[in-house]
């Protein structure tokens, strides 16, 4: 058992350190990463919307892939503190509470919205994927009003008894929608990820 553990643990530090060489705050850039390289989400010149965007990850993962030419809009509740690139813009807010003002200053002309946003995990899973249904449904809600026709959307849930109801919204949403779970996903986390395409 130990050695299995070992194991498991070294799997987790590959891309840790990988990160860290690559100058990223964290691994979690590499789920974007397989899902850009499976999907093609996120285009040369697009604008992108990046909710629970810290510690930075997926906004310079983002801002690589819009190049100049595109944007990428960052919101979390926690300060971003890592060095942006000139085409991207953070606020720190609480996405459940955002006022109509602050939704009309970020606009309605996004290519593609993506909520890596995660709830203070409890230990029951039960409570844990029903915050995480909430964040999602909140984040489906945001990518309706702020995304263009045509438009995509990535969101990451935890699995859980409302799973088929997310799935479902999205569905209503998008044309189509995949669900896919990044092998640099840890094995035991319950997170998966719903890509919806074409916002009609």
């Amino acid at each position: 058992m130990k050695r299995s553990a070992k194991k498991h643990n070294q799997w987790q530090d590959h891309y840790t350190q990988r990160a860290k060489k690559e100058r990223f705050p964290a691994r979690s850039v590499y789920k974007l990463q397989e899902i850009q390289k499976k999907y093609n989400i996120i285009k040369k010149g697009d604008n992108v919307l990046d909710l629970g965007c810290a510690p930075g990850s997926w906004l310079l993962y983002s801002a690589n892939l819009t190049g100049n030419m595109g944007q990428v809009i960052g919101i979390d509740l926690l300060p971003v503190t890592v060095t942006v690139p000139p085409n991207v813009r953070v606020y720190t807010n609480d996405i459940l509470l955002m006022d109509d003002d602050f939704f009309k200053s970020l606009g309605t002309n996004y290519n593609v919205v993506i909520s890596d946003m995660a709830p203070s995990t409890t230990g029951n899973k039960f409570v844990d994927s029903a915050r995480s249904f909430d964040l999602c449904t909140t984040a489906l809600s945001i990518a309706q009003m702020t995304l263009t026709t045509g438009g995509s959307f990535v969101c990451k849930i935890f699995q859980g008894e409302d799973f088929k109801t997310f799935t479902d919204s999205v569905h209503s949403v998008f044309k189509n929608y995949k669900i896919y779970k990044p092998k640099s996903s840890r094995k035991t986390s319950k997170e998966i990820y719903v890509i919806g395409f074409g916002k009609k």
